[in-house]
């Protein structure tokens, strides 16, 4: 059954490979972007299955007028997907005010807003399925992306509380929880805060640990989003490529043997 599917940041990556596999279904898609030229493929191939939406997600108002042309346009919205971000690469002492109110403001706010733009409509429906694209990143930190992984462990925090506040609605929430893959993510689309020379050596350590085969195909997740917007009972997270949930199952893992450790000064804080 064709559905109708808003998907932020659908210029390049994985906004623009999901956004071709689902019009292949039959599907109708609203795709935003800042520059409406990098939908012209999507709209010469597909037609009137496509609405290209201008949208910067850092601008409240435009988030709620995009999703009102949209529903007014195709009449419903079955599918959010909010994927519109960027990663800010950097240690936690070199990134600017201005840099990581940035980062927040796109990968958070800009989030929230689409969101809170389509509940309306998909609680009128009576159904609606959103889902966010986080990151392994949003549920283990590693060093150097300090202010992204913040980021996404906030998008984590507002769609797993969102998704018990919509659930009576008819409304599903998936959170994705991709590892690296072979997008835009961290060549152009990046920014990088000021080098300090202090961190060289762990800048050095931690990107030489990303071997090429830990870096996964993203044409190769279309099967995946297709199953999933496909699903009667969708998960609340859906981790993708093989690097994730091992290392999640790990760090889990070692925090639940330190809390483990500590539990008796935990229990004595609570004073009864």
């Amino acid at each position: 059954m064709s559905k109708t599917i808003f998907i932020t940041g659908a210029s390049k990556g994985f906004g623009k490979i999901w956004a071709k596999a689902l019009l292949e279904q039959g599907n109708k898609v609203a795709a935003t972007a800042r520059n409406l030229a990098a939908l012209k493929d999507l709209t010469g191939a597909y037609g009137n299955s496509v609405l290209p939406i201008e949208l910067d997600v850092n601008d409240h108002d435009a988030c709620f007028a995009a999703v009102k042309q949209a529903k007014e346009h195709f009449g419903s919205i079955d599918v959010l997907i909010n994927n519109a971000g960027y990663g800010l690469f950097g240690t936690i002492e070199e990134t600017t005010e201005q840099e990581a109110r940035d980062q927040i403001e796109t990968n958070v706010f800009g989030l929230l807003w689409v969101t809170q733009a389509i509940i309306p409509i998909m609680r009128e429906q009576g159904y609606g399925h959103i889902i966010q694209v986080s990151s392994v990143l949003g549920v283990v930190s590693p060093p150097v992306l300090g202010l992204y992984n913040a980021s996404k462990f906030a998008v984590e925090a507002i769609s797993e509380s969102l998704s018990a506040e919509v659930k009576g609605f008819g409304i599903n929430v998936t959170i994705i929880e991709p590892n690296t893959f072979g997008t835009d993510w961290s060549g152009a689309s990046a920014v990088h805060t000021k080098a300090n020379p202090v961190y060289d050596e762990l800048k050095k350590a931690f990107f030489g640990s990303l071997t090429e085969d830990a870096i996964g195909i993203p044409e190769a997740t279309r099967e995946a989003i297709l199953k999933l917007i496909d699903s009667k009972n969708p998960p609340l997270r859906l981790t993708l490529g093989k690097v994730a949930y091992p290392w999640i199952k790990q760090v889990y893992e070692q925090r639940l043997a330190t809390w483990e450790e500590w539990k008796d000064v935990s229990a004595k804080a609570h004073g009864k």
